[in-house]
């Protein structure tokens, strides 16, 4: 499926206590009866969504009974319940059934040990699920990520592209940890609302269309560089095109546009698009509502666009273009700078990110997430941890993350270098290698990152033999899908 579209909703994923059966009463008996008292609002945030275990800890410290053998009981008591008669939730079996008639894998993944899930599984059907997964199988349960996760391993399925379904704040915060869309059903207690968080007060009615309509979208962002507005090499806007068409992507932040580009981008694609100042530029497939940062902005700074995938999906996406002199590869390669030194003549591009920051800041909007992509002109922290890039390191301080780095954390296997396809040796004429680096970024903050590459088309030859390119740039793109959540 085109990135641009809604990913498709791979599989279901629903909480058991709760959400599916009506046990979170029974176990909210099991505990009072143990505990030797009425539970109160007090308790949810100790009872409800919790693991035995930490109920069972957290019993054991007013009574004195060791946390083992109060497990054992209260394992006993919601037992008993259980075989006692269990009911199925309003709607949840005819939406099971739905989603089977359809073809959706269902998988139960629960905080309660497995003894307890399989008498469950035995009265719903243990053929309704494709997978289970208990507090007896992973390492750590509910809220962290671990249960969803595993369901979505064994399924072989994206996080991203399923939907989980759940009761308490602490099931919902495990499969948002997972990265799951959510619907909420709240049962004892309520949950609040969230972007990415859908709530709903039953099951009954809830269709497997619905849920489709929960799962994120895709979102492909590119940032390019396109040297001089590609004025260097032959039928550079036809070539530009093509990249744009062959990348996937649905959204370019531009930088050295030539003044012209991002129109006459955008007016071939049949985009919509954003012109700042005499270098930066904007296109987007989807329709751009807002437009941020100052229209005369110069050569170097930033500029930005709030574009909508549908009514309940906004991002904010920023391009910037950072001052290229003095460069730190050159500084520490050819020149031997020591730290302080590098990190000092970094002063330039810190302001301008900055202040790139500070706008993005203003423009915010609650639960829009920001994407910012650009050509730095800098290295980063996460691959030459030798130096404290402060540039790269106040994007990151500023809760932005790189998204590159994200899908391929290890910067030895992967480098991702973006400059310089062009030059292999240094232009000055003197044969040395010239530094080869990642000082092109998509970083984001709010968004969740399914992949990203860079992207050279060809093998270009070397300056100055670049006319005949097919690749129409001196820098590597950077191409990042991201799954984008509801606003609410």
């Amino acid at each position: 499926m085109p990135p641009h579209l809604r990913l498709p909703l791979q599989a279901v994923l629903f909480d058991m206590d709760g959400t599916l059966v009506d046990t979170e009463r029974l176990w909210w008996d099991a505990v009072s009866q143990v505990a030797g008292r009425t539970l109160t609002e007090a308790d949810q945030a100790e009872v409800l969504g919790r693991p035995v275990e930490h109920t069972a800890a957290w019993l054991s410290a007013a009574s004195g009974t060791p946390a083992a053998d109060v497990a054992d009981v209260l394992h006993r008591e919601f037992a008993d319940r259980v075989r006692a008669g269990i009911e199925p939730r309003p709607g949840a079996l005819d939406l099971l059934d739905a989603l089977a008639r359809e073809g959706v894998p269902t998988a139960l993944v629960t905080a309660s040990p497995r003894a307890v899930a399989d008498i469950v599984l035995d009265a719903l059907g243990a053929r309704r699920f494709a997978v289970s997964v208990t507090a007896d199988d992973t390492e750590r349960t509910k809220p962290a990520p671990d249960p969803y996760l595993a369901a979505c391993r064994a399924l072989g399925v994206d996080p991203a592209a399923c939907v989980a379904v759940e009761d308490t704040e602490t099931g919902v915060a495990s499969a948002e940890a997972a990265g799951c869309a959510v619907l909420a059903v709240p049962s004892l207690a309520p949950i609040e609302a969230a972007p990415g968080r859908t709530l709903r007060t039953t099951l009954a009615g809830i269709t497997p269309r619905e849920l489709r309509g929960l799962v994120a979208y895709g979102l492909c962002v590119m940032s390019w560089n396109l040297w001089l507005g590609g004025s260097l090499v032959d039928d550079h806007r036809a070539k530009q095109l093509k990249t744009v068409l062959e990348s996937g992507a649905d959204v370019v932040g531009l930088q050295e546009t030539g003044g012209r580009a991002a129109q006459e981008l955008a007016d071939a694609l049949g985009w919509y698009h954003h012109r700042a100042g005499e270098n930066l530029g904007i296109i987007s497939r989807h329709p751009i509502t807002a437009r941020h940062g100052d229209p005369d902005v110069g050569f170097y700074g930033a500029a930005g666009v709030r574009i909508e995938l549908d009514a309940g999906r906004q991002v904010d996406v920023w391009t910037a273009h950072l001052h290229y002199t003095p460069y730190g590869p050159y500084e520490s390669v050819f020149d031997g700078l020591p730290e302080a030194e590098l990190i000092a003549h970094e002063q330039v591009r810190l302001a301008q990110l900055r202040d790139a920051l500070r706008r993005i800041d203003e423009a915010a909007a609650d639960g829009v997430p920001v994407v910012l992509v650009g050509d730095f002109n800098c290295p980063s922290h996460l691959d030459r941890p030798d130096v404290a890039w402060p540039v790269t390191m106040a994007a990151q301080e500023a809760g932005l993350r790189d998204s590159y780095r994200e899908a391929h954390p290890d910067p030895v296997a992967d480098p991702g270098h973006t400059w310089s396809p062009v030059h292999p040796v240094h232009e000055d004429g003197s044969g040395r290698p010239e530094p080869q680096d990642r000082i092109d970024y998509v970083l984001h903050r709010g968004l969740r990152v399914l992949g990203s590459r860079t992207l050279v088309a060809g093998t270009p030859s070397p300056w100055p033999d670049v006319a005949g390119n097919d690749w129409p740039s001196d820098h590597a793109a950077v191409v990042t899908e991201f799954a984008v959540p509801r606003l609410m």
